[in-house]
């Protein structure tokens, strides 16, 4: 009681309304900013994965394509042979190429993260 009718004396109670109102309103602010955030990341990594099936269903059908006109010339067994023995061959690259690979990624993403981080102090 004793401090309820202090703080109306100092005509404190409004200002600690006013403060509280605030802070609640820019918690409430803060959690739609992040609502909004994870709804444009995950439309990205939708439209991401599409593009990533699409382009898959593009290289197997190109492949098949490739396999039957090599199959032309030295047999159906060799010409999906030597396709798929490209593909063992790009594969074991990426895989001897992992670490400059995911470093370099990872410092993309990183230049990304921090442009992205000024562009939001600028706004």
């Amino acid at each position: 009681m004793l401090k309820e009718t202090l703080l109306k004396f100092l005509k404190l109670d409004g200002l600690i309304d006013n403060l509280t109102g605030y802070v609640e309103t820019r918690i409430e602010l803060m959690k739609i900013e992040i609502k909004e955030e994870v709804a444009k990341g995950m439309a990205k990594a939708m439209v991401l994965l599409v593009m990533m099936a699409v382009l898959m269903l593009a290289v197997l059908m190109v492949s098949t394509a490739v396999a039957y006109k090599i199959a032309d010339s030295v047999g159906a067994f060799a010409g999906f042979g030597i396709v798929g023995g490209f593909y063992v061959i790009v594969g074991l690259a990426i895989y001897l190429l992992r670490k400059p690979i995911s470093e370099v990624l990872e410092k993309r993403l990183d230049e990304k993260m921090k442009s992205k981080k000024s562009d939001d102090a600028v706004d």
